[in-house]
């Protein structure tokens, strides 16, 4: 039964009980009402006329006054007849009264008057006496039964006073101690009342839900918070700043580091929308405008420069979408971001004192290069004596390697012009098989080391080229060199040149083991290597070739897949 039928059980029957009472009683009080009214009616005021008559009688009936006033109360006792026999009475008390009045002088009729008023009288009297008992009747029975109802009241009463209060109060108190050993982290406390009302249920409720925290407890879910914890002490704990965010862009977590460059307490961001901090703070802008969802197009990712530990530091950022196949499904499912940034600023030093360096070395090796010449001038020259046939070849030969020393020196003298931002590009019309040959004759000797076969296939009429031809080549030379290292021995490279409307494109194809989705548009970022790739180059190879290409008006791209290989395009700008 549920509680609140049984509260209405309870009250209704205390309401009934109540109503029995009031009832019982004002039935009994109107029972000895009627028998003490019918007293009072029927046969006290016969009694009272009677005397009245008798007082008459004696005072002098002969009198008009007493005639009057006898007259008047047998009127009254005639319409008051309420006993058996009292009318025959009354008719006889009236008959001698006429005698009265006729005879005065008769004393006999004054005895037969006052023996009909003692008739009247004594009926009355026993009438009286009747009623009164009725009346003693209608009390005990009253006695009786209010007495009787009154007791099964007061036991129906007592039962719900003293089941009722229990019945609610007493799984109250058990379920209150049953969450308290829980809450004491005792989750094999069960408890055990039972019943079809609201307190079985939320017994029943109670033990579920107790059953599954001692489960959880049990269960490896606890090792898996755990461990939780120990990741975000880890992540806390990196030394470069990093972000998370859920797949609608909720800031989920952001360590010491990220929020020491952001200059932003941890609860003004956990929980906030990321675009809403982005309003208000610009960094936070220039980390997630990738992932706004206005962002038009793809930007080149340059390294952040942001101050932080005293100075201006440079840093590298790294967004990585997360994703997971939910249990029992086979597509995947985003679940969000992770946002690192990398702190570049050494690298960014070394590159500094590198472009200085290369560009100081380069400066001063020019000066004894060019004496160099000078002299080999001066002994090609007869004046200075003739040379025999062994003589002439080592000039040949240092000239050649002096004409090298040379190029190579302005080429690094480009790089640092990269490096700085001041590219001098010298733009002519070009022919690209040309370009394509002096790259490919520059790498043959490192393809031929490891037995790779370098297929070429062109357009014919190729169309020439707005380019500066050395530093396409040396792009070309870089994509090349590139290739082959991360091609297999005993292999193959494939090397197109094609015409498009207006462009020309050189596309580079090797077999080796590709680069994952996830790193392709990392790879032209400076100081960027894929991870488990040959750490030898200092990841400014693609860099340099992405800025010279643009730099004249064209670009380049890739387009890989992990364990097939890799396809590098350069597209130039065709005279049209």
């Amino acid at each position: 039964m549920k509680i609140k039928a049984k509260l209405t059980l309870g009250v209704g029957l205390l309401f009934l009980c109540i109503i029995l009472l009031a009832g019982l009683g004002t039935f009994y009080i109107n029972a000895l009402s009627k028998d003490t009214q019918n007293i009072l009616v029927a046969n006290y005021n016969t009694l009272n006329y009677s005397r009245n008559m008798i007082i008459a009688l004696d005072e002098d009936i002969t009198t008009s006054k007493s005639i009057k006033k006898f007259s008047e109360n047998l009127i009254s006792q005639k319409n008051n007849i309420t006993e058996i026999g009292e009318r025959e009475l009354t008719d006889k008390l009236s008959e001698d009264f006429e005698n009265v009045k006729s005879n005065p002088n008769d004393s006999l009729i004054y005895i037969s008057i006052r023996k009909d008023l003692a008739d009247i009288m004594l009926l009355n009297m026993q009438a009286i006496q009747r009623k009164s008992d009725i009346a003693k009747r209608t009390a005990n029975d009253a006695i009786w039964w209010i007495a009787l109802t009154g007791t099964f009241c007061f036991l129906i009463a007592f039962i719900l006073l003293i089941n009722l209060p229990g019945n609610i109060s007493n799984p109250i108190r058990e379920l209150t101690e049953g969450i308290k050993q829980i809450a004491a982290e005792k989750y094999s406390e069960r408890v055990h009342f039972e019943g079809h009302d609201e307190f079985g249920e939320l017994a029943v409720a109670f033990n579920t839900m107790a059953q599954k925290l001692e489960e959880y407890n049990n269960s490896s879910l606890s090792t898996i918070m755990f461990e939780k914890k120990r990741m975000e002490t880890l992540i806390n704990n990196m030394h470069d700043p990093v972000i998370g965010l859920d797949e609608k862009k909720i800031i989920l977590f952001v360590n010491d580091e990220a929020l020491k460059i952001l200059g932003m307490k941890i609860e003004e961001l956990t929980g906030k929308f990321a675009q809403d901090i982005a309003v208000r703070n610009d960094l936070m802008r220039s980390i997630v405008q990738e992932l706004m969802p206005s962002k038009e197009g793809k930007q080149d990712k340059k390294p952040m420069k942001i101050y932080a530990d005293n100075k201006e530091s440079y840093f590298d950022k790294e967004i990585v979408d997360i994703t997971i196949t939910p249990t029992g499904e086979k597509e995947q499912k985003h679940i969000g971001h992770f946002i690192v940034l990398r702190n570049i600023t050494p690298f960014k030093e070394l590159d500094f004192a590198k472009t200085n360096f290369i560009a100081t070395i380069s400066h001063e090796l020019k000066t004894p290069i060019s004496t160099i010449k000078a002299s080999l001038q001066l002994l090609e020259n007869k004046n200075t004596g003739a040379l025999n046939e062994e003589q002439k070849q080592l000039v040949e030969s240092i000239k050649d390697d002096g004409n090298r020393l040379l190029k190579i020196t302005s080429e690094l003298l480009n790089l640092s012009q990269v490096e700085t931002g001041n590219i001098q590009l010298s733009i002519q019309n070009s022919d690209p098989s040309k370009i394509l040959q002096y790259a490919l004759d520059a790498v043959k000797g490192q393809a031929e080391q490891k037995q790779i076969k370098l297929e070429v296939k062109t357009d014919k009429d190729l169309p020439l080229i707005k380019a500066d031809a050395e530093k396409t080549t040396w792009v070309l030379i870089n994509l090349l060199t590139n290739a082959i290292r991360y091609s297999h021995e005993k292999s193959e490279i494939l090397i197109e040149v094609k015409k498009e409307v207006g462009n020309i494109i050189f596309s580079i194809r090797d077999f080796g083991k590709g680069i994952e989705s996830k790193y392709k548009e990392k790879i032209f970022t400076r100081y960027f290597q894929v991870p488990g790739s040959s750490k030898s180059g200092t990841g400014l190879g693609l860099s340099i070739s992405k800025e010279f290409i643009e730099a004249q008006g064209g670009n380049i791209n890739v387009d890989s897949e992990l364990g097939v290989g890799s396809t590098f395009a350069v597209t130039l700008n065709s005279v049209e």
